[in-house]
């Protein structure tokens, strides 16, 4: 699905699933707010569901001021399904802090045949993400889902070069691990890192060992072609994201808070593309890849660091 834009700055109107998050007012301003330094023409924010899930204490702790805020300051309408909310839009932004209820959210919103971004993590569970590709695939639904970090300007400065440093040979990424019950393992922080990862290396992994400890996780990522993708998640000290990227003439060190665009600003460009051409800069293999990656490297880490094959 295409949609036309026309000559007006508002011209697609996009939904919101799921009020339970920070990204639910970064996307809305960068959306609303004309006189913002990093304003993004071309679509406002017209209905919401808020969801919310309440065996989840980070969802029911912020649903109400998010809710709030983008009713009071945005002036979104609130609706009372997600059914409601792809009634009255072109495209949506499922935005459920909540991994967990993703592939229900989309079931419910696949007739509608609207172009959605999925907020991080894509699902929780490896055959419920191939369960929601295969719904999208049949219902020719566009489909995008990714961590904000991935479209950091200091990760993108670093991979552009491909003339001078030769191709990207390993890459070591770390940022803060906690671990939530409800989001297993890296499927909450560790996605992010996981993120800059596979835009560094791309698919192709094979194998993951994790090492667990108190303070911290490392996981080691063994790809076909034989190249190491390494991420450090921390629970103690440092908890900033970072890493280094390794490429044929040199190593790159990535630092994400150098540049003054927000990562919010970079990931909803990369989102006005889907809704405007139909087409994903992220193809749906990899998605899948990421979940099996975190998927595996959680089963290697709650067996002890045996080696788990993708």
């Amino acid at each position: 699905m295409m949609i036309p834009v026309g000559q007006h700055a508002e011209s697609i109107r996009i939904g919101m699933i799921g009020l339970d998050t920070s990204h639910v007012t970064a996307f809305a301003k960068l959306l609303h707010d004309t006189d913002g330094e990093h304003y993004i023409p071309g679509a406002r924010i017209v209905a919401a569901f808020p969801g919310g899930s309440p065996d989840f204490e980070r969802s029911v702790s912020r649903l109400e001021g998010y809710t709030n805020e983008l009713r009071e300051q945005y002036g979104v309408k609130l609706v009372d399904s997600p059914e409601a909310v792809a009634e009255q839009c072109d495209a949506i932004l499922l935005e459920s802090v909540d991994g967990r209820v993703h592939l229900e959210q989309f079931r419910r919103i696949a007739p509608f045949g609207k172009p959605v971004f999925i907020d991080k993590p894509f699902t929780t569970d490896y055959a419920e993400a191939v369960e929601l590709v295969r719904l999208a695939e049949r219902e020719s639904i566009p489909v995008m889902s990714c961590s904000a970090l991935r479209y950091a300007e200091g990760l993108t400065r670093v991979l552009e070069d491909t003339r001078t440093a030769g191709s990207v040979i390993g890459a070591e990424f770390y940022g803060p691990l906690e671990i939530v019950p409800t989001q297993p393992g890296l499927f909450w922080y560790g996605i992010h890192t996981v993120e800059m990862l596979y835009r560094s290396m791309g698919r192709g992994c094979v194998e993951v060992r994790t090492t667990t400890h108190a303070d911290y996780d490392l996981v080691v990522g063994q790809w076909a072609d034989g190249r190491i993708g390494v991420i450090r998640g921390n629970r103690r000290g440092n908890k900033q994201f970072g890493g280094i990227v390794h490429r044929e003439n040199d190593s790159y060190f990535v630092d994400v808070y150098t540049n003054g665009k927000p990562y919010y600003a970079s990931l909803l460009e990369q989102i006005m593309q889907l809704f405007r051409s139909g087409s994903s800069s992220i193809d749906l293999a990899e998605t899948l890849e990421i979940i099996r990656f975190i998927e595996a490297a959680n089963a290697s880490r709650d067996s002890g660091g045996v080696k788990v094959l993708l």
